[in-house]
């Protein structure tokens, strides 16, 4: 193998196989650097999204989905399902054959399109080196024209309630259940509690969320994020809010959670614990002192519009950089850093990124809250359509929730879109495309969208901004 190339990759997750896959699509010879090895020693390919993040969870996600629908769904429909039951071992085994065939895949790629793959920790030193160490300790350098790190983030750990793997456990355990506990808690309410939570709650444990925020999905529009707990907690998800904790012991098989409120200090017993307060960059031990590479005060490699570190001719993209932690935001920004070192003009919409929580229903948004556009005081307009006005939502027996559309007042340019309903994540996109071309509400109102589809709910939102919704009571707009 040759220890020279045009560009190399550390880190083959989302943002690191798709920078190495489009360098070498651009004619530039590419390595990427991997430490992950699967249980026969080989490099696997994937990162934490394939392996054990995006992927296994959506599996377990549809899996527990169609058991509840079997359970309690089909009835209206004139089905008639008894006794039910499920296999969870069987279940972890599918998502498991699913990650095999999507990991292998990329290495298929990889070989396709003439990436190296290297086997190893990489570690950025001076002159645009890459020092690799494998699994036995054997060190090679390997010299770069230019470097992409994409090394990833791990999760976050808290002091109160130290993962064990076995009763406590993060989110890597969390998908490795092989019973569903009878009693589950789980710490934090952001996007891996919600949907580790919806997943087992499906198949019958008792869900407790502890979230330490007074707020539910503040980060989200407040009044998409206020329907959304309203839907969950009618689905038995106990979300307790405020609820800070304090410590918890392993005694006996079960796991003892302390936590504090506002009304003062509890306790709660549970058979699992799901750790699930967010994830931090893996940004330790991945340079030398002498790289020219800086972080930021919370471990983020700092980088610019385009990606840039400090060191001249290395790049930095997706969970290790500042912005959402999201897979799809690193995959573009690995395209775009490609670009950019094979001399073409590339940049990024860090305005159009999509968020999708993959709950059900599930819940998404592009561009800014309602509480965003008042805060930086941008005159603003809205519309909202709910799904229950919908005849596709209806005749599929899944109704919950609705569009909201924000606007601008004077230009009407489409400024956010947040979605709690069936099939939110696809339909968020239709906005997302229309917000990178500058769309206003209008322009959506007048396009034809296909009836009955669950896309009408977007539509008829864009023709609420002017109060001009068909199928609804349009609210008078305020003069």
């Amino acid at each position: 193998m040759s220890d020279k190339f045009d560009v190399v990759v550390i880190g083959a997750g989302p943002a690191g196989y798709v920078a190495a896959i489009k360098a070498a699509q651009l004619g530039l010879s590419t390595a990427c650097v991997e430490q992950w090895l699967d249980d026969k020693g080989k490099v696997r390919l994937g990162g934490t999204c394939l392996n054990v993040g995006c992927i296994p969870s959506k599996a377990l996600l549809d899996s527990s989905y169609k058991f509840h629908e079997a359970k309690a769904d089909l009835g209206v429909h004139g089905i008639s399902v008894s006794d039910a039951t499920i296999d969870v071992p069987a279940m972890i085994a599918r998502k498991g054959k699913i990650v095999d065939q999507l990991t292998g895949g990329i290495a298929g790629l990889f070989k396709h399109n003439g990436v190296t793959a290297v086997s190893g920790t990489g570690k950025v030193l001076a002159g645009t080196r890459v020092e690799v160490t494998d699994k036995d300790g054997n060190v090679q350098v390997l010299e770069a024209g230019h470097i992409i790190i994409a090394a990833g983030s791990l999760p976050i750990n808290i002091p109160p309630a130290p993962v064990d793997g076995d009763l406590i456990v993060d989110s890597t355990g969390a998908l490795e259940f092989q019973e569903v506990p009878a009693r589950l808690g789980v710490i934090g309410a952001g996007v891996i509690g919600l949907e580790l939570g919806s997943v087992w709650g499906r198949l019958g444990s008792d869900v407790v969320v502890l979230e330490a925020l007074e707020e539910f999905l503040p980060m989200m529009d407040q009044q998409i994020a206020k329907e959304a707990g309203k839907i969950f907690k009618k689905q038995g998800l106990d979300i307790r809010l405020g609820a800070r904790v304090t410590g918890s012991e392993v005694k006996d098989g079960k796991v003892t959670v302390s936590y504090s409120t506002a009304d003062g200090e509890h306790t709660e017993e549970f058979d699992k614990l799901i750790v699930a307060v967010g994830r931090r960059p893996r940004s330790e031990e991945l340079f030398s002192t002498d790289s020219g590479i800086t972080l930021d005060e919370r471990g983020f490699i700092f980088v610019n519009d385009f990606c840039e570190t400090e060191a001249p001719r290395v790049y930095a993209v997706g969970d290790v950089v500042r912005g959402p932690m999201l897979a799809h935001k690193g995959s573009e920004e690995g395209v775009m850093v490609a670009e950019r070192i094979a001399g073409k003009p590339a940049q990024m919409n860090y305005d159009c990124i999509p968020s999708v929580i993959y709950t059900h229903p599930e819940v998404a948004a592009v561009g800014k809250t309602e509480q965003e556009l008042k805060a930086e005081g941008v005159p603003y307009k809205s519309g909202t359509f709910p799904f229950v006005a919908s005849g596709r939502a209806l005749a599929s027996n899944d109704s919950d929730g609705m569009v909201k559309m924000l606007a601008h007042e004077e230009t009407d340019r489409i400024l956010g879109c947040h979605i709690v309903g069936p099939s939110a994540a696809d339909l968020v996109q239709q906005v997302v495309i229309a917000m990178e071309f500058g769309s206003s509400a209008e322009d959506l109102a007048l396009t034809v969208f296909g009836h009955p589809t669950l896309s009408e709910a977007v539509h008829e939102a864009a023709l609420a901004v002017d109060g001009h919704a068909i199928h609804i009571a349009n609210r008078k707009k305020r003069k």
